[in-house]
């Protein structure tokens, strides 16, 4: 069953100035998940989407495949992941190439390992699911959430006030790392519904300026065993 990895890293970022390029812990932080997906194993195909040269050089450089570069369109902030997707699939079968599994990986998601990336392969074969999705659950039980009501705090949802969070159902959230999804012969997929992997939070990390960036190196540091155990 052939598979692709699709790792998707437009160059304009604005919040974090190239951003997917950008040093993580000595590293183009890319590079993580260029190396989790060939260190994996299971996919045949391991390639970069992107509209920019540079990333294009460093993704090849760390062993990715970047056959083809974006379209104006999927280069464009009204493009969605779903597009970028689809106009990969659809570069490769008019190469002559098809899938029948796929994974888009983030390119700034250093917490995506070979092991975690070959468990929800697993998962997706064992589960028959058309799709694989990690999730995290949130830390606080989104059930006890406050907001403002002229000026004051109130619950949200007070029929939950005295309610022990242990007895309130546990929410999840994507990770924002990667996902799985089976490609039907027409190239489209499912992404509707996903089965879990959850991860624990010390694993994940939303990264969306300097401040995200310094915590989620801690993190990958604490993770990785690069944190002295006094500090």
């Amino acid at each position: 069953m052939p598979s692709i990895a699709i790792i998707t890293a437009r160059g304009g970022s604005k919040r974090i100035p190239k951003k997917n390029i950008k040093p993580f812990c000595g590293r183009p932080i890319i590079e993580y998940s260029v190396h989790a997906a060939l260190e994996s194993g299971i996919f045949d195909e391991v390639m970069v989407s992107t509209d920019s040269e540079e990333i294009a050089r460093i993704a090849r450089d760390a062993g990715a495949s970047v056959p083809f570069m974006r379209s104006a369109f999927t280069s464009s902030d009204y493009a969605t992941t779903k597009d970028v997707l689809t106009e990969v699939l659809t570069c490769y079968a008019q190469r002559g190439k098809r899938f029948t599994e796929m994974c888009c990986i983030y390119p700034t998601a250093p917490f995506v390992m070979a092991e975690k990336l070959r468990g929800a392969y697993e998962e997706l074969l064992r589960t028959g699911a058309d799709s694989v999705m990690p999730v995290v659950q949130f830390s606080y039980p989104p059930q006890r959430a406050m907001v403002l009501r002229d000026g004051m705090l109130v619950y949200q949802y007070p029929e939950n006030f005295s309610k022990r969070s242990q007895d309130l159902e546990p929410i999840y959230h994507d990770c924002g790392q990667f996902y799985f999804y089976r490609i039907q012969d027409d190239l489209s997929y499912n992404t509707d519904s996903f089965a879990p992997i959850i991860v624990p939070e010390t694993e994940v990390q939303d990264i969306d300026n300097e401040s995200d960036w310094a915590i989620a190196e801690m993190k990958y540091r604490l993770m990785t065993g690069q944190v002295p155990s006094d500090c």
